[in-house]
C-alpha cells in the first residue's frame, strides 16, 4: 500500500485539517501518515483558539515519518508561523520529498486566520519553490499575486503568475465564483479548465483540506498530476454532494461517503429480503392487486429512481401468497420508486413503500388500526400528466400528503379509467412496511369477537 504524508493542523471539530486528510487517505485506498504543526480548538462556527507546535517538535516528528516510512506523497496545509514554514521546507529538502501538494491555507471558513500575515512571505519564498502543485482558492490567490481574482480570465493570470514565481504547477480554485464551479490548472504549458457542476450544501468545511489530500493520494497512487487533480475534483464534489448535517455551523464533508454507500446498499437490500420474507411467511397473497406488488425502499438521501432498490418483475401473487421472479436491486421498479422519492421531499425518513389492493375494508382496517390515511381522486389528475408514464403516482402521493399536511401511512384511490383502484402503504424501512401489511391482513382476517 502506498503512503501519503499530512502536515497540518488538528481541527477539533473533525472536519477539517489532519482529520479530513486521514479520512481522505483511508477513503482513497492509501495509508496516511500525519505530522501536526498546531493544535486547533475549533468547530462547525470557528475557531476558538490555536496553539502552534514549536518548530523544532514538527522537525522532529518529520524525522520520524520521512526516516521509516516510504512516503509516495505529502501534502501541507496549516502552517501558521515563519518558524513551522522553515523547519517544514528544510525536511522536504532533507528527505527529497518529489511529491508535494501545498494547500496554501490561510483562513478558516468561517474567516479566522490561520496564516500569520508575516508567514506570508515565508510561505512563498521557501515552501512554494519545492511543491509540485499550489492550490490556492481566490481570496488565497489574491494574496499570492496582491491583486483581484474574481473572474476566469483573472484566474488564468493568476496562476501564471504564481507558476513564474515559484515553478511549481498551479490549481487556482474557483469554489468562491458564482454559477458553475470551474477550477483553472496551469503547469507551465498548458491551460486546464477542470469543471464541474456547483452543489448547493451548508456542508462544506474542510473541502480545501480534503482536495489537496485527494491530490496526494492520487499521486501516491501513481497518477500523473493533471489527472491527480481531476480525480480529486471528482471525488471533493462527491463528499459534498453526500454531506450530511453536522454542528450548528458549516458542516463537514463527507469523505468516506462511499464506503458509507456500499453499506447503506447492503442494508437497504437485506431489509428489503427480510421484509418479502416475512410478507411470504405471512401468506398476504390475497393483498395482491390484479397488477401485482413492488416492495421498495430507497438509499438515505436517495434523489433518482436508481437509488431505489426493488424487485425487477414484481411480487406476483401465487395461490394465497406471492412469488418474487428475481433478487431485490437499485433501479428495481420506476413506479414504487417515484411513491418513495416523492414522499421523501416531505420526510426523508419515510424511505420504503408497497402497493396493496384496495377495497372498502382494507381502508376501514387501516383506519381501525389507527394509521394515518389520505386519498386523492384520479379523475382530477391534469390531463398532461395522465400522458406522461409514471407521473400519476408522484402526482397522487403528493395530494394526498397535501390534504393530511404530513406523509400519510395509507394512501389510497378507486382508480380511473385503465387505472386500477389501489393502497400505497409507506413506512421508514421495508421491514415497517412489511409489518403493516401483515397487520392489515390479520385485521381483515380476524372474526369479531
Amino acid at each position: 500500500m502506498k503512503i501519503a504524508l499530512t502536515i497540518a493542523g488538528s481541527d477539533s471539530g473533525g472536519g477539517a485539517g489532519i482529520q479530513a486528510d486521514l479520512k481522505t487517505f483511508a477513503a482513497l485506498g492509501v495509508y496516511g501518515a500525519s505530522v501536526i504543526t498546531s493544535v486547533t480548538a475549533q468547530n462547525t462556527q470557528g475557531v476558538q483558539g490555536v496553539q502552534d507546535l514549536p518548530a523544532l517538535f514538527v522537525g522532529r516528528q518529520l524525522d520520524s515519518v520521512l526516516s521509516d516510512l516510504d512516503v509516495a506523497a505529502a501534502k501541507t496545509g496549516m502552517l501558521s508561523n515563519s518558524e513551522i514554514i522553515e523547519a517544514v521546507s528544510e525536511k522536504i529538502k532533507q528527505y527529497r520529498l518529489s511529491r508535494l501538494v501545498v494547500d496554501p491555507v490561510m483562513a478558516a471558513k468561517g474567516g479566522d486566520p490561520l496564516l500569520q500575515p508575516q508567514a506570508r512571505e515565508t510561505l512563498m519564498r521557501l515552501l512554494l519553490p519545492l511543491a509540485t502543485v499550489i492550490t490556492p482558492n481566490l481570496p488565497e490567490a489574491e494574496i499570492l499575486v496582491n491583486r483581484k481574482v474574481a473572474t476566469i480570465a483573472e484566474m488564468e493570470e493568476a496562476a501564471k503568475t504564481i507558476y513564474g514565481s515559484s515553478g511549481c504547477a498551479v490549481v487556482v480554485k474557483g469554489g468562491h465564483l458564482e454559477g458553475e464551479a470551474v477550477d483553472v490548472y496551469f503547469d507551465g504549458s498548458r491551460i486546464v479548465h477542470f469543471r464541474g457542476d456547483r452543489i448547493p450544501s451548508p456542508n462544506t468545511h474542510g473541502t480545501g483540506c480534503t482536495f489537496s489530500a485527494s491530490i496526494a493520494a492520487f499521486m501516491a497512487q501513481g497518477l500523473d498530476l493533471a489527472q491527480s487533480v481531476r480525480r480529486a475534483k471528482e471525488f471533493t464534489a462527491g463528499a459534498i454532494r453526500h454531506a450530511f448535517p453536522v454542528g450548528k455551523g458549516i458542516g463537514p464533508t463527507h469523505h468516506l461517503f462511499e464506503l458509507y454507500n456500499f453499506r447503506d446498499r447492503w442494508e437497504v437490500v437485506e431489509d428489503l429480503k427480510q421484509a418479502v420474507k416475512l410478507l411470504e411467511e405471512s401468506r398476504i397473497g390475497s393483498l395482491i392487486p390484479e397488477v401485482q406488488s413492488n416492495l421498495g425502499m430507497a438509499l438515505p438521501g436517495a434523489t433518482s429512481t436508481e437509488e431505489v432498490a426493488a424487485f425487477p418483475g414484481r411480487l406476483i401473487r401465487w395461490e394465497d401468497t406471492f412469488r418474487h421472479l428475481s433478487s431485490p436491486a437499485l433501479g428495481g421498479s420506476r413506479h414504487i420508486a417515484r411513491i418513495i422519492l416523492t414522499a421523501m421531499k416531505h420526510d426523508p425518513l419515510i424511505r420504503a413503500a408497497m402497493n396493496i389492493r384496495y377495497s372498502p375494508e382494507i381502508i376501514a382496517a387501516c383506519q381501525k388500526l389507527g394509521f394515518s390515511v389520505a386519498t386523492f381522486d384520479r379523475k382530477e389528475e391534469p390531463a398532461a400528466l395522465k400522458e406522461k408514464e409514471g407521473s400519476s403516482l408522484e402526482w397522487g402521493v403528493q395530494k394526498g400528503i397535501e390534504t393530511l399536511g404530513a406523509v400519510p401511512t395509507i394512501v389510497w384511490d378507486r382508480g380511473d379509467f385503465g387505472k386500477e383502484a389501489m393502497v400505497r402503504v409507506l413506512g421508514r424501512s421495508a421491514r415497517e412496511v412489511a409489518q403493516i401489511v401483515v397487520k392489515i391482513q390479520k385485521a381483515l382476517t380476524e372474526k369479531p369477537s
